[in-house]
Parts: C-alpha cells; structure tokens; sequence
C-alpha cells in the first residue's frame, strides 16, 4: 500500500465530483431533506425521535449505494480503471482511494444531515451525538463498499440502479425499523441476522434510548465496521478480473 497513491486517487475522485454540482447536492442535502419530510410527516418530536436515529443511517447508506455504484461503474465502462490498472497501482491503493474520497464525502453527508435534524427538527438522543455519527457515517461507508462492489457487476448505469432491489430493499425491509426482528417469521428473522443494516439499525436504537456504551453497542459497531472491510476487499477482488 501507497498512502501517497490512494492520497492521489482520492483527489482525483474528489476532482470529478467537483464537476458535478448536482451530484455533490445531492449527496450533501438529501439526507437532510428527508429528514425534514419526515419531520413534517410526523408532526410530533417524540415519534420524529423514535424513528429518525435509524434513518439518519439508512439514508445515507441508500444514497451512498447509488451514487458509489454508478460512479465507479462509469469509471470502468469508460476504461478509466483499466488505463489506470497498466500503470504501477496496487489494486489496494485503488479501491481505498475511491473509499477514502467517498468516506468524506459520508462524513460532511451526515453531520449536515445530523446537524438540522439535532438543532431545527428537534431530535432527541438519549446517548452520545458523536456515537450517533460514528454509527451513521459507518452505514454510509457501508452503502458506499458495497456500491463499489456491485459495480463490477453491471453493464450500465440503469443496470447497477436495478441492483438496489437485490442489495439494499431487502435489508431495509428486515432491518427491525418496520417491524421489530424478534417478532418476524424465523425464516425472516434469520436473513435479518446476516444483514449488516440490522446491527446498525440496532446500534442507532440503543444510542436513542440510552446513554451506556454496551457491549451489544461495541459489537453492532464491529459488525458493521467488519462488512465494509469486507465489502471493500470484494471489491478490490474485481478489478483484475474487469479490467483485464
């Protein structure tokens, strides 16, 4: 690994979106958009508190997962990667540049989106702000790994949109926020213990309702951590294999 390499490649991604005003607008203020919606919808700051902590992660993660998997895919369509896979660049300095660029970009994604939620839209947290943007920025990373990595998957940009379904609808539909895990149907229950936006949901809930770092807080925290290396690595594994 090339600290000065992957600094490089994530100056470079930086650069492109840059030039994409829309796309940074949307990274940026969505989240905080619909926060604000929900704000509205629900028309009553204790429920708006008892729900947006889980959404403060799952938005970004959703947005993330878009904006990563058509960004990196219009990379290797235009042959962008496989030019710069001739040249003397480890696979790891390529897929931690792109995580890094992205990792900022989830981080400044979030503290707006926790920002107007904490000091306009009246959120109350039971726990520590800083664990609820650590857990937040992690779920954003972890939409953002696994972008990247179905990216390797599609022809197109409407094909890695119609990815969404496959890898992202099904966690939120198990993740506990509809509807509690321990009350599904065991086959559900068990898909939703595989599912890594299950533990950050979890960890969120628990940073709402309490001020105590647990150790069932540690471990969702690892949990999630634990997917977006994985997922990282997963996608490092594609890159020979496209661009060759």
């Amino acid at each position: 690994m090339n600290p000065a390499t992957t600094a490089a490649t994530a100056r470079r991604v930086l650069t492109q979106l840059r030039h994409d005003p829309r796309t940074v607008a949307m990274l940026l203020l969505v989240p905080a958009l619909l926060m604000t919606l929900l704000r509205f919808v629900f028309d009553d700051a204790r429920a708006f508190s008892a729900i947006a902590p889980a959404l403060l992660g799952v938005f970004p993660f959703v947005i993330m997962f878009l904006i990563a998997s058509v960004t990196t895919l219009r990379e290797r369509t235009t042959a962008t990667l496989e030019r710069l896979m001739t040249m003397p660049l480890a696979r790891l300095d390529l897929i931690l540049g792109y995580a890094l660029a992205f990792g900022l970009l989830a981080v400044l994604q979030v503290g707006v989106a926790t920002g107007v939620s904490l000091l306009w839209l009246g959120l109350d947290v039971a726990g520590s702000v800083w664990t609820l943007l650590l857990i937040a920025v992690l779920d954003a990373l972890l939409g953002m790994a696994l972008g990247l990595f179905v990216s390797a998957f599609a022809t197109s940009e409407f094909q890695a949109i119609q990815f969404m379904p496959l890898f992202v609808l099904p966690q939120f539909l198990l993740c506990g926020l509809l509807q509690p895990r321990a009350e599904m149907a065991w086959p559900l229950e068990w898909l939703s213990t595989v599912m890594p936006l299950s533990y950050a949901v979890d960890a969120l809930t628990l940073v709402t309702r309490s001020a105590e770092f647990s150790g069932t807080l540690v471990r969702d925290l690892v949990v999630v951590a634990g997917c977006v290396v994985v997922a990282l690595a997963l996608g490092a594994g594609t890159l020979r294999r496209r661009t060759a």
